[in-house]
Formats: structure tokens, sequence, C-alpha cells
């Protein structure tokens, strides 16, 4: 594959707006980049906070009726959430998106591998600049 680089990003992502911060990773790991996106507690969502409640209210009703334990699962992890969110903007059922989200790390907090390196922000994803 051709084209493709091997790049390395750290993102730290304190302050980022997370379907902001989403599409510019998930154009990174289409493009081939390897990215780790660390502090994902302290992710913002925009809109109030009453409605962004509901949303996730009614997102955790969603079970299968017959078998709850069938699924779906709801990851309440700030940094599953997040991996959500880039999942739904990467065609991730072809190997193509497949191979790009193998390159994604999310963690909560900053994890001893991740400490020492530089940690970049994207200010086009920031709440507030």
């Amino acid at each position: 594959m051709t084209g493709l680089s091997n790049r390395a990003v750290v993102i730290d992502g304190r302050g980022h707006l997370v379907g902001r911060l989403a599409s510019v990773v998930a154009k990174y790991l289409l493009q081939g980049d390897k990215v780790a996106v660390v502090r994902c507690e302290e992710l913002n969502l925009s809109g109030h906070f009453y409605r962004n409640k509901i949303k996730y209210l009614a997102y955790l009703r969603k079970h299968c009726y017959v078998n709850p334990a069938r699924g779906p699962y709801h990851s309440r992890a700030p940094s599953r959430i997040f991996f959500k969110a880039v999942r739904g903007m990467i065609p991730h059922k072809t190997k193509r998106g497949q191979a790009a989200l193998a390159r994604l790390r999310v963690f909560d907090g900053i994890p001893p591998p991740y400490d020492k390196r530089r940690r970049v922000c994207v200010p086009i994803a920031m709440r507030v600049l």
C-alpha cells in the first residue's frame, strides 16, 4: 500500500469535543497513521447536559428483549465511548476499516508508554481556543 504513512501520533484529549476529534482521528487512521488518544475522560460533549443525558439513557435502554445477555453491550468508560464515535466514522465492516481501527488506541488517563511521549492537541477540535 503505497502512499500510507506510518507515523505515530499521541493526542491529548483534554478540552476537545468528541465528534470533532473523532473525525480528525478517523481521517488519520484511514491515511495509515497510528493514533493514541490519552485522557479521554476529559473530552467534552457539545450541547446541553440534559440533552446528552437523555440521549445516553436512551442508548442504555437498547437491548435484546428475548435475552438481554446477548447484547448489545453498553460501554460506560469514556475511552470506549470515544472509540465508538470513531468507529462510526470508519467503514469498520471492511478489511480497510478493521485495519484502521487496529491502529487506534484510546485510554483514560495517561498510561506509562505514553507519559514520556510528546502529546499534541488538535486546534480545530478544541472546545475553546
